[in-house]
């Protein structure tokens, strides 16, 4: 693997942690659906005009069926990680997102009939490990906002594998703008009617602000996706890891979070648990 390739897997971390700093910001101003249905439509326009920019050949009806098979599960998966951040610091919701990695795995072995050997039930246990390391001090005494803070952390990891599994049928053989343009343009269809509900005047810096989440996690998708099709994922998952330092560091400035020390050595625990999953 190059470093430019490494470089750019980065980059594409850092964008989409950034995007995830701005929402975090924008739910503290809006209801929590009309600023995911705004992060989807400002994310749907600029994926739009990339799509129009690159000019990819014209989805197979097998690619638009799989596409859309992934829509519901992109507004579970990212609508169930945002109220997560808007309920943890940011450090520790990106953490929980960590052991995605391990429920590929599993569901892999389950949808997919691939092979689930000792070392993804270690990396399970590892996981599961940090994540009670982790979250135990939060939940002391308070169990209301961070519990389902973390519940909707989880859910969101198990979405998340879900996704990836069909993502799996579909990558190697559709352009990546279309992929995007899919994963952006249809949650903001779905969102459109429970946001129209609640909608309310927004100001234009935020309008400006929900453009740029829309920016940055087209670009992250897209830098994410060019890396990968350089090399292979196992070389590539503990890149994906920087996400932890870019959230401590937003974290911290943005909104003043201090991530206590539980949440590196629960870190630890989850990161050995999918390193071992991604190298198996």
């Amino acid at each position: 693997m190059s470093w430019s390739t490494a470089l750019r897997a980065a980059l594409g971390i850092a964008l989409l942690t950034g995007m995830d700093a701005v929402m975090k910001g924008q739910m503290r101003q809006h209801p929590f659906a009309l600023a995911l249905f705004m992060r989807f439509a400002m994310g749907g326009l600029c994926a739009l005009a990339v799509l129009a920019v690159a000019r990819p050949a014209r989805p197979t009806r097998d690619s638009v069926i799989g596409n859309l098979a992934r829509v519901p599960l992109v507004v579970l998966t990212a609508g169930s990680f945002f109220y997560s951040i808007s309920e943890l610091p940011l450090a520790e919701a990106l953490t929980l997102s960590f052991l995605a990695p391990v429920f590929v795995a599993l569901l892999g072995g389950l949808l997919l009939r691939e092979t689930i050997d000792r070392r993804v039930l270690q990396a399970l246990a590892f996981g599961l490990a940090g994540m009670l390391v982790m979250v135990w001090p939060r939940l002391q005494g308070h169990v209301g906002g961070a519990g389902l803070g973390v519940a909707a952390a989880l859910f969101s990891a198990v979405s998340y594998a879900f996704n990836l599994v069909l993502l799996r049928r579909i990558a190697m053989r559709e352009h990546p703008t279309v992929i995007v343009a899919f994963q952006n343009v249809g949650p903001a269809l779905c969102l459109a009617v429970p946001a129209a509900s609640l909608f309310e005047p927004i100001a234009p810096a935020d309008l400006a602000l929900y453009l740029f989440a829309g920016a940055l996690g087209v670009a992250g998708h897209l830098t994410l996706t060019s890396a990968y099709a350089r090399a292979a994922a196992s070389r590539l998952a503990a890149i994906e890891y920087t996400a932890l330092i870019w959230a401590s560091l937003l974290g911290f400035h943005l909104f003043g979070e201090v991530p206590l020390y539980t949440t590196y050595l629960g870190a630890l625990l989850i990161v050995a648990g999918a390193v071992a999953v991604s190298r198996r």
